[in-house]
């Protein structure tokens, strides 16, 4: 029982470091000045509830073959030579900002076309060929390009295009003549969303994305920067894609926009205090909705006696019910990581048990070779590693217990009276190897002392892999493969080339 209460105090002592160690991070965190963000919510659409009742988006347009829905925007269906786009309605008037955009590309081809872009232009590019866009923009484009009409098989590509307003964007060579920068990702067909990052800020354009592997809405990876670059100072925000011969469905789940403001200079604002008249009027509107409500539920109360208190108001969740969620949460996330140490611990355990054995055979071996007096040296020398071995095991046993006391303490603590915290893992892994080089100089020094000076030690030969191919037979089955495989994408490629030629 002491030993286990000394185990349960190291446990304890570690969470608190732990602790210490985490809120040092997020204050190191807290500490780096960066701009302030504030969503702009004019500028920005999101589900559910994304259309009103005619079908139109707040604060949005939409044109060409763009289908708004509750959750969605569909720019454009798996149709062929098909062409949509939303822009915002009003200009932005902030200088620097940063766009979320979450979407789906998917398709049943191998390959898909067109693409999807990103717009922050000076006027709006309802319809026109650069992805459903208008041409000769003034602004910037981020274009998610998946059809390879160059021939040069790098695509899917990210592709970034400034543009003063008398550019032609060249689609033969998917803009890689213009592109002031670009990355090749793979956006197509993912199991999660894919999200960009455009965050222009202090002329600088960065493009930061998320494949979509993860359901980690925060792993975005580095696309592109450019730099030095000028841009309007009001623009509006648009998304546009476009099919062709083969089509995609391009579907865009959100678009979320802020405005950054350096650091050291005045937060913007919020908008214009409203006028007293309206202040006035929206307050007779919402008393009169409020008497309204309050009849509805004195209605509802008569037609169901049966009914006690405000079911409706059950659907909400308290902020004592949202924190005990996220300790439930938190110790979820522990309880994995700690089954994760433990299993990693029963390998080293094993692996270090056939480390000792094999060790105390090839010692065992050696010294059964040197006659008289050095025999009896070796022996000893064999049983000082073999003691130092098993006390090594202890200590790697008692770890993997504390280990199960931890995880049946975390597991257990939903229950009352059950005490939370979390397991430090540095430090167990330290001890572990600091006693693995113990362990590794005890065995080079016990080899190199049972050994002459002028040999080396040798590691066992492997014994000869068995041939069941001879070298001439392997080399023409190679060679044949390859032919094939090269016939095989000659063929494939000229029946796109014919197809794209057709439509």
């Amino acid at each position: 029982m002491a030993g286990a209460g000394r185990a349960r105090g190291g446990l304890w002592r570690r969470l608190l470091l732990v602790l210490l160690v985490w809120a040092g991070g997020a204050g190191a965190d807290a500490g780096a000045v960066g701009p302030h963000r504030r969503f702009e919510y004019k500028y920005s659409f999101k589900g559910p509830h994304l259309v009103q009742a005619d079908g139109a988006v707040p604060f949005w347009v939409h044109t060409g073959n763009a289908i708004p829905s509750a959750d969605q925007i569909r720019i454009t269906p798996s149709l062929k030579s098909q062409r949509g786009s939303v822009w915002t309605k009003n200009k932005s008037v902030f200088e620097n900002w940063e766009v979320e955009v979450t979407f789906r590309v998917t398709g049943r081809g191998r390959i898909g076309a067109d693409g999807l872009a990103i717009w922050y232009t000076e006027d709006q590019g309802l319809e026109g060929p650069v992805f459903g866009a208008a041409d000769d923009w003034n602004g910037v484009g981020v274009f998610f390009d998946s059809f390879d009409n160059d021939g040069k098989k790098n695509n899917p590509v990210v592709v970034i295009v400034g543009n003063n307003g008398k550019l032609h964007y060249d689609h033969q060579n998917d803009g890689s003549t213009q592109a002031l920068a670009s990355c090749q990702r793979d956006f197509r067909n993912k199991p999660y969303p894919v999200r960009a990052k455009i965050t222009y800020y202090q002329k600088t354009l960065t493009v930061l994305i998320n494949n979509g592997f993860t359901p980690d809405k925060e792993d975005y990876e580095f696309c592109a920067k450019v730099e030095d670059m000028m841009l309007p100072p009001q623009g509006h925000f648009g998304i546009s894609a476009a099919t062709g011969g083969l089509a995609d469905d391009h579907d865009v789940l959100s678009f979320l926009t802020f405005q950054l403001t350096e650091p050291g200079k005045e937060v913007p604002v919020p908008d214009a205090e409203i006028p007293e008249k309206d202040k006035e009027k929206y307050q007779e509107e919402f008393e009169h909705f409020q008497q309204e409500l309050d009849k509805k539920k004195e209605e509802f109360q008569k037609e169901h006696p049966d009914v006690q208190g405000q079911p409706a108001e059950d659907i909400y969740e308290s902020v004592g019910d949202r924190e005990l969620r996220q300790i439930f949460e938190g110790q979820n996330r522990i309880h994995l990581e700690i089954k994760q140490l433990n299993r990693q611990l029963d390998m080293i355990l094993d692996e270090q048990r056939r480390y000792v054995s094999a060790v105390t055979e090839e010692i065992a071996k050696r010294g059964s070779g040197v006659p008289g007096q050095q025999g009896q040296v070796s022996q000893q020398e064999v049983d000082t590693i073999v003691k130092t071995q098993e006390e090594v095991l202890r200590q790697v046993n008692e770890m993997k217990s504390s280990m199960g006391e931890t995880l049946q303490l975390v597991s257990g603590i939903q229950h009352p009276g059950a005490a939370a915290g979390v397991y430090e893992t540095t430090q167990h892994f330290n001890d572990i190897k600091e006693h693995l080089h113990v362990v590794k100089r005890d065995i080079e020094h016990l080899v190199q002392r049972n050994m002459p000076s002028n040999e080396k030690p040798k590691c066992p030969e492997l014994p000869p892999f068995p041939s069941c191919l001879s070298t001439t037979h392997f080399f023409i089955f190679v060679a044949v493969q390859t032919v094939l495989f090269i016939g095989y994408i000659m063929y494939r490629t000229q029946q796109e080339a014919a197809a794209k030629k057709f439509f």
